[in-house]
């Protein structure tokens, strides 16, 4: 089934984790099928999140693939937590030990993706050229474009402007500079502490506070690292049975069953050692609101404890339930405001009120800046797919279709539109799991469901409205149960002011690993299948 001229089984939009794996797993099965990738090399999220501190924030002997023994045993990561280079060289590494680079098309961009009823085909039109295929797949990551603020005179701006989501290849030398940074999200929390340490003044515009745990950051431990290769296929099964995708995160003991000095004694445990496991400390954190206050007001707490400055320490401290947005992950974030070069503004009290080409001013000062960042986060989950034209049958647009709330069955498939395929899509654990284990979950089960296609004289896979509308229900219940549905956040686009304002990752990994199995077993539950001619 080999593609010419522009003919392939497959196309696979976006040359990240999802992308290298799906092209590498269709292979591997028989399948034709090519890679369009608007950056230069491979990476997706780890070529353009190169700002400053940029670091992985689950263990890097979970955040990497399974699909090879001998990968997971010749590689050896530097840290106990990645930073972005090293998560990009070990990309660069499997491209080229599964020779992957000759059926990638890199420095393309994908503008649509339009299915021809008749022939069943996609076409693909890119900057570049046109690719047909049977199959179309979107490997395009769940933060992969940039949200950019509408900031009044943000065009007048004439130092130098950067955003945190698309940040430039050369380093970028903040010594002696005025900095302004807006925002307080993760990629914020991470690049502070590094961008102090050079410029002059460093103005960090805060909306809203976030919680966040120190990583505890070192080298790899050895022995560690040892003895998890001693029983990795053991060690990745525990991967699914967690609830975030994360072996050895969770415990069954409820906080509001403890005693205080119990808390005391294990959240402290936790913050020492666990970053994002510190929500596993108790099973009851993410569903109970008086468990979810006690971790709440211990990181409160300890904020108060390292910020010297107790009116900053007030404002760095979230009022909101911890989890409920993203749990950041830091180095020596909060200390970083005792320094005398940190300045910290509240923007809920003192708004921007416009930027000018060398300054940024709210309603009481004006600051003398020389470089702007915007740490403004993305347009999650869906925005990559949205921001492409995709057309299905009777030439509806999905973008219109998500536009009362994006929909999809089991965030693989989407009513509509046959044949095409979305990895760790709306409605699957995707952002709150270990993202790589979810990705080999989707590639896997999406190259075996195009493998029985072909064995079973299929042509065309679509889910059903019913199954969709379904599954979706199902996504928002689990949510309603959760402490999730008490704070705005990018987990249901409220960072974007034009977005539906929907749930959409799907909580509990190994509930989602066991649905998705039973509908393969029910000869795939909730599809529509077409003879071929």
């Amino acid at each position: 089934m080999a593609g010419t001229d522009n003919k392939y089984d497959a196309v696979i939009v976006g040359a990240g984790f999802s992308g290298l794996y799906m092209l590498h797993k269709l292979r591997k099965a028989g399948f034709s099928a090519i890679v369009l990738e608007k950056a230069d090399q491979v990476g997706g999220t780890w070529h353009w999140n190169r700002y400053p501190g940029a670091r992985c924030d689950i263990p890097s002997l979970q955040y990497s693939y399974q699909f090879d023994e001998d990968l997971q045993q010749d590689w050896s990561w530097g840290e106990k937590y990645s930073a972005q280079p090293e998560i990009l060289d070990y990309l660069n590494h499997v491209a080229d030990r599964f020779d992957l680079r000759k059926d990638i098309i890199f420095n393309t961009e994908v503008f649509s993706c339009d299915f021809n009823e008749r022939t069943l085909v996609w076409t693909t039109e890119t900057s570049t050229d046109t690719y047909k295929s049977k199959f179309c797949i979107m490997a395009t990551g769940c933060l992969s474009v940039p949200n950019k603020p509408n900031l009044p005179g943000l065009e007048d701006f004439e130092g130098e402007l950067l955003h945190t989501g698309s940040w430039p290849v050369e380093p970028v030398d903040f010594t002696n500079k005025k900095v302004a940074i807006i925002g307080t999200g993760s990629s914020s929390i991470q690049s502070i502490p590094v961008i102090a340490q050079e410029a002059k003044e460093l103005y960090v515009f805060q909306r809203t506070a976030n919680y966040s745990i120190p990583s505890n950051n070192g080298p790899m431990d050895q022995e560690e690292e040892k003895l998890v290769k001693s029983r990795y296929q053991e060690f990745r099964e525990e991967n699914y049975l967690n609830g975030f995708g994360i072996a050895g995160l969770e415990e069954e003991a409820l906080a509001v069953e403890a005693t205080e000095d119990e808390r005391r004694i294990k959240f402290e445990d936790r913050w020492k050692k666990e970053g994002l496991g510190f929500l596993g400390a108790y099973s009851d954190l993410m569903f109970d609101q008086d468990a979810n206050k006690l971790a709440a007001n211990f990181v409160r707490q300890k904020i108060m404890q390292l910020v010297d400055d107790q009116e900053t320490a007030k404002l760095l401290s979230p009022e909101h339930c911890i989890g409920g947005k993203r749990l950041c992950v830091d180095t020596g974030y909060f200390e970083t405001f005792n320094q005398p070069n940190v300045h910290l503004i509240n923007l809920n009290k003192d708004p921007i009120k416009g930027i000018q080409s060398s300054s940024i001013g709210n309603e009481t000062d004006t600051y003398e800046i020389d470089t702007l960042i915007l740490a403004t986060g993305f347009d999650a989950i869906t925005g990559a797919i949205t921001s492409i034209d995709v057309k299905g049958r009777n030439g509806i647009s999905l973008k219109d279709q998500w536009r009362s709330g994006a929909k999809s069955y089991l965030g693989l498939g989407i009513s509509n539109f046959p044949n095409l395929f979305t990895v760790t899509g709306p409605g699957s654990p995707s952002v709150l799991s270990n993202m790589v284990p979810s990705i080999e979950q989707h590639v896997n089960w999406i190259t075996d469901c195009i493998a029985w296609m072909k064995d079973n004289n299929k042509s065309v896979i679509e889910s059903t409205q019913l199954a969709e509308e379904e599954w979706m229900s199902q996504v928002n219940e689990i949510a309603d149960q959760t402490v999730y549905r008490h704070v705005e956040s990018w987990y249901n686009g409220s960072n974007i002011k034009e977005k539906s304002k929907d749930f959409l990752p799907y909580i509990g990994v190994p509930t989602y690993t066991d649905q998705i199995t039973e509908v393969v077993n029910n000869d795939y539950q909730g599809f529509i299948f077409d003879k071929s001619n």
